[in-house]
């Protein structure tokens, strides 16, 4: 069997658990893009740019914490250009600590440097960077440092089952990010851009707001997310 110009069933055999283990899962749930396997380790975001070809923002890096109060595993799912902000995670799941190479192995199945989004061995508790939603595709690690799969940001949320969050650090040296995702429709329910979240006025204003301003849309934006959250479990 092969599946969509990936791995055959005899060459999935000798390739690692980790590996098998994703393949199985995104061939279950009919994901359209199977795995890929690189004929380099690619354990960092930036190796995995250059084997690919895109742009460092487009890998999906799985970053693994512990949170303290009950030892479950924290996975953040973050752009490659950006840096998890371990203050925010915190803010909405708990005090956090590092996770050791050990603590990954044995919560997840994976080893670091090839920790997927899915097929965990425990499912941890997952955010998925709103900063991936710059990119129509993204790659995220198939459980070998090897092995990639792509989706879109869209895919990676329902792959993942996970709310997608603000998670990641502000770069001050490159100034405040635009939260322009390219998708520019008013919902006429919240007055809010169906993209980034802001109104007609904040997306007018923006480049004439200075840094502090704009962290301060950025701080807006957050909530009006969340309320878009619970609005969408109230429907259900």
């Amino acid at each position: 069997m092969r599946w969509g110009g990936g791995l055959s069933a005899a060459e999935l055999d000798d390739r690692p658990d980790g590996l098998r283990r994703v393949t199985q899962h995104l061939l279950q749930i009919k994901h359209p893009h199977p795995p890929v396997w690189l004929d380099v380790a690619v354990r960092t975001s930036q190796e995995a740019a250059d084997a690919l070809g895109v742009q460092v923002g487009q890998i999906a890096k799985s970053v693994v914490f512990r949170r303290k109060s009950d030892d479950v595993a924290v996975l953040i799912v973050t752009s490659g250009d950006r840096r998890v902000d371990e203050a925010k995670v915190a803010a909405r799941l708990g005090a956090l600590a590092r996770a050791d190479a050990a603590f990954v192995k044995q919560s997840t199945g994976f080893s670091i440097g090839g920790v997927a989004p899915l097929a965990h061995v425990t499912p941890p508790v997952t955010l998925v960077d709103r900063e991936l939603f710059r990119f129509d595709r993204v790659w995220a690690a198939a459980g070998h440092p090897n092995a990639v799969f792509q989706a879109s940001p869209d895919q990676l949320v329902a792959l993942t089952g996970a709310p997608v969050a603000d998670v990641t650090q502000l770069d001050v040296r490159q100034g405040v990010p635009s939260p322009c995702i390219d998708v520019c429709r008013i919902d006429a329910r919240t007055g809010w851009c169906e993209g980034c979240s802001r109104t007609i006025e904040e997306i007018a204003q923006w480049a004439a707001l200075d840094d502090h301003a704009k962290r301060e849309v950025w701080q807006r934006l957050g909530q009006r997310r969340e309320q878009l959250g619970t609005l969408a479990g109230d429907q259900q």
